[in-house]
């Protein structure tokens, strides 16, 4: 079960990417622009860089990574010693949601314009609990590493 549910989310994750997190204006009375990981990104490359690479990281790379991680050691083609570091990858990815309740946080605050937050936002922060949680599962059900190695093999 553990297993499909990690195949899921390598669905799931880039239709997150693409999904509206929210919908943001500079007056109410102007409509409200979509945004999403991936249009966020391309602004963050125009403006700054560093932040881009971060973000990148965090809401592309460290949950794709840890998903295809996870996926490995579930067919038995990664050893399990590598869920700590794959586990540490999930919750990095959380540091990006918790940026983004931030964002929407002191937009809300300050006034100046205004927020909704959109589907896109709810399925992304349930794609990284998910894997947080297949990680967790995995991590404590019983079974071995299935890797077979090349003696293994020869004398079968």
């Amino acid at each position: 079960m553990l297993r499909y549910a990690n195949l899921a989310l390598l669905v799931l994750f880039p239709l997150a990417w693409f999904a509206p997190l929210m919908r943001a204006g500079l007056l109410p009375l102007f409509g409200l622009s979509e945004i999403s990981v991936i249009s966020g990104l391309q602004s963050l490359w125009d403006s700054d860089v560093f932040l881009a690479l971060l973000v990148t990281f965090f809401a592309l790379f460290a949950p794709y990574v840890k998903t295809i991680g996870l996926a490995l050691i579930h067919f038995g083609l990664l050893r399990r010693k590598t869920l700590p570091a794959l586990q540490l990858l999930g919750k990095l990815a959380m540091a990006d949601i918790f940026l983004i309740a931030v964002y929407i946080t002191l937009t809300k605050g300050i006034g100046m314009g205004k927020i909704e937050t959109a589907w896109g936002l709810y399925l992304f922060t349930a794609c990284i609990l998910a894997s947080i949680f297949i990680g967790w599962k995995t991590e404590k059900s019983p079974q071995k590493d299935r890797i077979v190695s090349s003696q293994e093999t020869i004398h079968r």
